[in-house]
């Protein structure tokens, strides 16, 4: 079974790989379209000037969201979209016939499109070290930390994947599911570290947003690959974080596709 499973994982990949290479020249711009955290680089880089911003100086503001930039590249999700049209064109009928969930090309599409970025990501961190050559220069992060952020983005790619995965099958229920993650896109945004590392935020705002998924999502692996040096145990406790809330996801997730399979076959499909 074992084996089964991961020769149609193969399978999936590299068929998926080849028609993410045809599309090489899009994957670039969409990596482009996802250069903002270097604008807000800019942006905290000069407000810092030669001073610190709660402890964070320009080259710390450098390092940080360049940082937040790799960690978007590599955790990116559109399924939702992909969902959407699925299940509104139809397309999600032939899908059902195979004995495989459908989730499962999904996933492959994705991790595919992400074996594509890597030349790419290569190729763009060499030249954000040739521009700024202080933040290589005083890199605190080592092999260890590059692991445990592996891990990390591991882990917020499955939640993402599955927080959007469930949007997109509210599809059964209305033709605006991306509506509606676009709406989610929001506390995503301003929640996550994307904008500013969360240490520059109020105590209140901290508090609140730990109590949500998304500063495990940006803020916690990009301090990991800076070299971060987290209180004793938050590593720890922000990794149990994570997988309380993909699981915690994973379990609504399949409840909720077996209802939407319901009313998808109740509408004759």
């Amino acid at each position: 079974m074992i084996a089964l499973i991961s020769s149609r994982c193969k399978a999936f990949i590299s068929v998926y790989y080849a028609y993410m290479l045809e599309y090489r020249a899009e994957i670039i711009l969409w990596m482009i379209a996802g250069a903002f955290p270097f604008v807000m680089m800019e942006i905290w880089a000069q407000h810092a000037g030669q001073a610190l911003v709660n402890g964070i100086d320009r080259v710390g503001f450098y390092q940080y969201f360049f940082a937040v930039f790799l960690v978007r590249q590599l955790t990116v999700v559109w399924v939702v979209f992909e969902m959407q049209g699925d299940v509104l064109l139809g397309r999600l009928s032939s899908f059902l016939m195979h004995p495989i969930d459908p989730a499962w090309r999904h996933v492959a599409k994705h991790v595919a499109e992400r074996l594509t970025r890597v030349p790419f990501l290569v190729g763009g961190s060499l030249l954000f070290f040739v521009i700024y050559p202080e933040a290589l220069r005083q890199w605190r992060g080592g092999v260890g930390d590059l692991l445990l952020a592996g891990m990390a983005i591991t882990l917020v790619f499955m939640l993402r994947f599955v927080m959007q995965h469930s949007t997109g099958i509210l599809a059964f229920w209305t033709e605006r599911a991306s509506a509606i993650e676009s709406f989610a896109f929001l506390p995503y945004v301003f929640l996550s570290g994307m904008l500013a590392p969360l240490d520059l935020f109020g105590q209140g705002v901290r508090t609140f947003a730990y109590w949500t998924p998304y500063p495990y999502m940006i803020d916690f692996p990009a301090k990991l690959i800076t070299g971060y040096r987290f209180p004793q145990g938050m590593i720890a406790w922000h990794f149990m974080i994570l997988c309380a809330w993909f699981l915690g996801m994973l379990i609504f997730n399949r409840v909720l596709w077996r209802l939407g399979l319901k009313k998808y076959s109740g509408m004759g499909a």
